[in-house]
């Protein structure tokens, strides 16, 4: 049964990445057709008392590889609203669901309350594969991977706090509040020892530099290890101790950290596929269906009101969090593993004590929520995505140095999404400080480009000081990803002729620097104006696909064109002119605006309505 999960669950992984769908929602239908509703190959029975320890050690592997990844130039990035999402907005959903499950199912505040606190979680397990398939801003990304990683943990020992000193012991808010310090505290101290132990085995002789393998192992068991230790003190506070060690071993220098990364991501496909399909077999079709219209109410109540504010409260007034990007992060929070297994196990524990009624309403409503939000949410990313325009096509700038830098400013000030790839450690950390997306690696290897997001590319830059590493970067660029728009810094000007031979548009330094010095003496003015582009002007040039203003005349397009921008430039067929009032606009003519750079954006709506 376990080689029939472990297929099942890698099998989908191709399925959803040909689909472009997050494997999450395969892992749920799988999960129904194997378990009790369906086939009934997968049951309580299945694992018998190991359930817990699997579920949990897949876990604390989950949960550390996504800590491993957060670097911490990537969290300031987005780190107010980070810090939002994981504390105001968390507990917005915990009290409202916990009032919602009152009020619409009748339960106990206890149960409520341990409701609430599980369907806080999100969690990597869930917004990694839609990370995947939507790929939105870095900080975009960073803000949606913190929340689930802090509040998986928090989760997971508030409602465990909330099980034992309310539910079970009824020992008031104080002794709650106590346990809960009491266990993140046990789980940190846990994370930070395992670390410290690993990275002094990874930095002594026992461990040689390039002995990749070790390092692999090594990595991994720190996960391992310190969700172990902290478990034996206090259940549930080995997955702060998973991602207490994730964070900081991800922000260590740690030889071989490309292949370790690589690893941690295989391993963690695997056991997400096995644990989630296992935990979706365990669906009670039934106790969701007793508890009649009240749970659809609290799944309402969950999608569309608390998300939505929770999402707004963290994203007000950060003004790189666009009104797009803060509606796909309201739409977006289908709920994973930990609501799913610590519900299980707590069902378990409330029938066999006999409150059989509890245990229903706890695992009825919350795989409910589960199943709704993993069903929509996730299954409907890429659409909602799409419908928001959340996925820029990406530009791919290859060096991070003062040119690379320079220009990704330019083109992010002009609103691209610009991914710059860089290997020198200090360009990287000056890239990261100055706000901009930074893949570390080789840019002239495929791995590391595809890891950038070079197939969602439309432009592809290569402005290394080696004219060598650029040629061959463009060369990989046209050869095996089919990018037509292609770029090079050219620092020798006997080399244009090559990047010219194979279809790249090359600028040399030393032409571009002397008309750039030319520009400052002849025309000073426009020269100014035109370094600011983006600040409150623009200049685009756009294709025209409207068949309504195709066959007109300058003067006739005059009141289309928006207060605040006019027409520079027409190019026809390769030629470029300065149009005069009767030129005649045909259709796929390409139009170039100068102006504010609002009325140059709504101009370029008007004569290019269609991509």
């Amino acid at each position: 049964m376990i080689a029939v999960i472990l297929i099942s669950g890698l099998g989908v992984q191709l399925l959803a990445h040909r689909l472009k769908i997050p494997s999450v929602v395969f892992y749920l239908v799988i999960g129904v057709v194997l378990g009790p509703e369906v086939l009934g190959l997968v049951t309580l029975d299945t694992f018998g008392n190991g359930l817990e320890t699997i579920v949990g050690i897949s876990v604390a592997i989950i949960v550390f590889e996504g800590a491993f990844a957060l670097r911490i130039e990537r969290i300031r990035g987005a780190s107010t609203v980070s810090f939002r999402l994981v504390t105001v907005s968390a507990t917005v959903m915990f009290l409202g669901t916990a009032a919602a499950v009152r009020l619409f199912e009748g339960a106990d505040p206890e149960i409520a309350l341990l409701i609430g606190a599980l369907l806080v979680a999100t969690g990597p397990t869930v917004i990694t594969p839609i990370l995947d398939v939507v790929r939105v801003r870095d900080h975009v990304a960073t803000a949606l991977e913190t929340e689930g990683i802090v509040n998986d943990v928090t989760a997971a020992i508030v409602a465990v706090v909330i099980f034992e000193t309310l539910l079970l012991d009824d020992l008031g808010i104080p002794s709650t509040v106590f346990s809960f310090l009491q266990r993140f505290g046990i789980g940190v101290a846990a994370g930070v020892l395992a670390t410290v132990t690993i990275y002094l085995l990874l930095n002594s002789e026992l461990v040689p530099e390039r002995d990749v393998q070790a390092s692999q192992f090594l990595v991994l068991s720190a996960a391992v290890g310190a969700f172990a230790a902290a478990e034996v003190v206090a259940a549930e506070a080995g997955i702060a101790a998973a991602a207490t060690s994730g964070v900081i071993l991800g922000n260590l220098d740690l030889n071989n950290r490309e292949e370790i990364e690589q690893f941690t991501q295989n391993a963690t496909l695997i056991v997400l596929s096995f644990v989630f399909i296992s935990l979706a077999a365990l669906i009670d079709i039934e106790a969701i269906l007793q508890l009649g219209v009240g749970v659809v109410a609290i799944v309402l109540v969950i999608m569309l009101v608390l998300r939505p504010v929770g999402a707004i409260i963290a994203t007000v007034g950060v003004e790189r969090f666009t009104w797009p990007e803060r509606l796909f992060i309201a739409s977006v929070g289908p709920r994973g593993i930990i609501p799913a297994s610590v519900a299980t196990l707590f069902a378990i524990e409330l029938e066999l004590a006999g409150n059989i009624e509890a245990g229903q309403l706890l695992v009825g409503t919350v795989f409910a929520v589960i199943f709704a939000t993993v069903a929509i949410e996730a299954g409907l990313a890429r659409q909602i995505g799409d419908a928001l325009e959340v996925s820029p096509m990406r530009t791919i700038i290859i060096g991070g140095g003062r040119v690379g830098r320079a220009l990704a400013t330019r083109l992010e000030n002009r609103g691209e999404f610009v991914v710059i790839i860089e290997s020198d450690d200090r360009e990287i950390e000056q890239s990261r400080s100055e706000g901009f997306t930074v893949y570390e690696g080789d840019g002239t290897d495929t791995q590391v480009l595809k890891r950038a997001g070079i197939e969602d590319a439309k432009r592809f830059i290569a402005a290394t000081r080696d004219d060598d590493i650029n040629l061959l970067a463009c060369q990989l660029a046209i050869t095996t990803f089919d990018i037509d728009a292609v770029y090079a810094q050219v620092n020798e000007p006997d080399n244009v002729e090559a990047f010219e031979s194979i279809g790249v548009t090359a600028v040399d330094s030393p032409t571009a620097t002397a008309v750039a010095i030319d520009d400052e003496i002849e025309r000073p003015a426009i020269t100014h104006w035109m370094n600011k582009l983006g600040d409150s002007h623009d200049v685009q040039e756009v294709e025209v696909t409207s068949e309504e203003l195709a066959g007109k005349t300058i003067e006739d397009l005059n009141s289309e064109i928006p207060d605040g921008c006019f027409v520079a430039i027409i190019s026809h067929n390769g030629e470029n002119d300065v149009p005069s009032a009767d030129r005649v606009l045909e259709y796929g003519d390409n139009v170039t605006f100068v102006g504010d750079a609002d009325a140059v954006r709504q101009a370029m709506n008007r004569f290019h309505p269609h991509d």
